[in-house]
């Protein structure tokens, strides 16, 4: 995975705690869902992102 791409996926994931916090605080059940969407979305890049590199590392060898 690419510093890049680690750098948009936990920004991603950041936005998204920060979008579920803020739901949480103003009884904002929208805003709530959005950020733990954020947060799944980001994490299944993440996941993608690490399938990738292990096959890379796998045909390298």
């Amino acid at each position: 995975m690419g510093l890049g791409d680690k750098i948009s996926n936990k920004a991603q994931e950041v936005t998204g705690k920060a979008k579920e916090a803020l739901g949480d605080a103003t009884n904002n059940e929208k805003l709530q869902a959005e950020g733990v969407a954020d947060q799944a979305a980001a994490k299944t890049k993440q996941a993608g992102e690490n399938v990738k590199d292990t096959a890379r590392d796998a045909f390298d060898k």
